[in-house]
């Protein structure tokens, strides 16, 4: 279903990849405290389909360009984020910084720091980030905090004064999910999420606090993601739900506004004692791959499979991104484009022509003639000088998520065209 355009090499570990609403820009957040922002090439003019539709094959001559890079933590970078109209670029380190930048330049335009820890009152290392609107952006901790700042107060956001703190869980929020708005809402953003931490899953209103919480699965969830437009079911099923990936290799599936247990299980990774966890989620747009609703799943054994939802089902061979470090992040570009990240690459994938096996089959001879070329690269250098990583051991051992690696490398990463950047090799 995808094949691997090009890989980018990059200067310390991947911590967290960001999208930009709105162009083909891709911010990274790394162990050594570096942010750097690319842009990918846009599709080319005059490459539609006999559909009409844009092309996103490369023409072999686009570039992926670094637009800025700096140190933008002492510590680790942990987590980044967007704004929704894709101006602000918000991003969290290990100490115990909140920075929002402009997203064009990266100079910061504002700063924050992160409440301590109640319980030792050191630093509370950040999880994620999450512009819930233009209103609010949600921070969540590694001592299980949820903290909600108002946007609409620039005096309290660079005081560092969240405007709420919640505790959904005991354990550190692994992932956040917004859930879509109902018809009835006036603003058209989401007021309600999901998140998971430790064993359990939770629901917190923005205006009425924390407000279910499931019961103990006995797995660790990693990873969530809202999916609407299923087929709904008359008194079961209203055709949403939040998909959590666990540690076990298994995807479950949660029927909105059932949240005291799980609805239904997706065997991504099988093997005994359980698969490889599942780490990173997101759900393939509309016009990308066979028109089922899909959702792509990055695994702890560095693979990235696809899961066709209705059916239930593990689809194709699994895209290899890397043989050793997990994937910890995946997403799709406005252009359709998958991106994968983790370890030390970020891998650009592109959708086959032909999705249909059986129609591939028949244009053999067509395919036979089609010579697609990786994006070449175009050298850039660094905006601070910075070099490279500068991350340590102890930063990853006292680092909470517990992400299942292999400890033998069995061979060199080969991508279809791969990106070299002078002096990150």
């Amino acid at each position: 279903m995808f094949e691997n355009l090009c890989t980018l090499p990059l200067s310390s570990e991947l911590f967290t990849q960001a999208l930009h609403p709105n162009e083909p820009i891709l911010a990274v957040g790394l162990s050594g405290g570096h942010v750097q922002s690319f842009r990918l090439p846009a599709v080319a003019s005059g490459s539609d389909d006999e559909d009409g539709n844009a092309s996103v094959l490369s023409t072999g001559t686009s570039t992926i360009d670094t637009e800025w890079r700096t140190r933008r933590h002492k510590g680790s970078c942990r987590t980044l984020a967007f704004s929704h109209d894709g101006e602000i670029l918000y991003s969290a380190g290990t100490d115990g910084l909140l920075k929002a930048a402009s997203s064009s330049t990266g100079q910061v335009v504002a700063k924050v720091a992160i409440p301590l820890d109640r319980s030792t009152d050191s630093a509370d290392p950040p999880t994620l980030l999450h512009a819930l609107s233009p209103q609010t952006l949600l921070l969540a901790t590694d001592s299980a905090a949820l903290h909600l700042y108002d946007l609409r107060t620039p005096s309290s956001f660079t005081k560092g004064r969240p405007s709420q703190t919640h505790r959904p869980h005991e354990d550190y929020i692994s992932s956040l999910t917004p859930l879509a708005p109902t018809e009835a809402s006036t603003s058209g953003f989401s007021k309600q999420w999901v998140t998971t931490g430790g064993t359990t899953l939770a629901v917190t209103d923005l205006r009425r606090g924390v407000l279910v919480k499931s019961e103990d699965q006995e797995e660790e969830l990693l990873c969530s993601v809202f999916v609407g437009g299923l087929p709904s079911k008359p008194g079961r099923s209203k055709g949403e739900k939040v998909l959590v990936g666990s540690s076990n290799g298994v995807l479950t599936l949660w029927e909105r506004g059932v949240w005291d247990d799980q609805d239904e299980r997706i065997i991504v990774d099988g093997g005994r004692g359980g698969g490889d966890s599942l780490d990173a989620l997101a759900v393939m747009p509309e016009g990308v791959g066979d028109g089922m609703k899909n959702v792509v799943v990055g695994l702890g054994d560095g693979t990235v499979r696809i899961v066709q939802l209705g059916k239930n089902k593990v689809m194709g061979d699994p895209l290899r991104h890397d043989e050793v470090e997990a994937v910890v992040g995946v997403g799709f570009d406005v252009y359709g484009r998958l991106i994968s990240g983790g370890g030390s690459i970020v891998k650009v994938w592109e959708q086959k022509m032909n999705l249909d096996e059986e129609e591939e089959e028949e244009s053999d001879e067509e395919e036979s003639g089609a010579q697609k070329r990786p994006i070449e690269s175009s050298d850039s250098d660094d905006s601070d000088n910075g070099g490279g990583a500068d991350s340590s051991d102890d930063e990853q051992s006292g680092r909470k998520q517990r992400k299942k690696r292999r400890k033998a490398k069995k061979g060199k990463n080969v991508g279809n065209g791969i990106l070299k950047f002078k002096g990150l090799e």
